[in-house]
């Protein structure tokens, strides 16, 4: 088999694994964004990312690591494709999307939490119904909350300024 269609297929399977990891995120198939400063990459970096951690994880480590491309081909360098690579290229395609997809999450919760610490406290209450969310979501209603001067603290009064 061309080791360049060994290498479309691997790459294809980790931008599936990519698709399938912007679906199972709390995001959805997002667009990119800017969300408060923070860069929200979207599912078409799931999709490249996926493809790329398929892609070097294969040549590396896989049975592309023994392909020589500049060199002679001989009989023994014949390249064969296991599906147990797809399957693998797939796998490293939704962990590797889910890498970049954490690192986001991560990024809008410490925003979430700057927010917060300069703004009023926000209610016992409020709070328990704010973390049920996504980290997206969470910033959004932490500074919904702020915003609207809601914050005031309803079980510590002398939290109040």
């Amino acid at each position: 088999m061309n080791p360049w269609v060994c290498a479309l297929l691997i790459t294809t399977a980790g931008a599936i694994g990519g698709v399938v990891n912007a679906f199972l995120s709390d995001n959805g198939f997002a667009l990119p964004r800017k969300l408060s400063g923070v860069w929200c990459p979207g599912a078409i970096s799931n999709i490249l990312v996926g493809a790329m951690a398929a892609f070097s994880s294969w040549a590396f480590y896989g049975s592309g690591a023994a392909i020589e491309l500049a060199g002679n081909q001989t009989a023994r360098n014949i390249i064969s494709l296991r599906f147990s690579a797809l399957a693998g290229a797939f796998l490293v395609g939704v962990a590797g999307a889910k890498w970049i997809t954490n690192e986001v999450d991560k990024r809008l919760l410490k925003e979430s939490v700057k927010v917060a610490a300069t703004g009023r406290p926000i209610a016992l209450e409020q709070s328990e119904h704010i973390v049920e969310g996504s980290p997206r979501e969470v910033l959004q209603e932490v500074k919904r909350a702020c915003a609207t001067g809601k914050c005031a603290s309803a079980t510590n009064p002398a939290m109040v300024a």
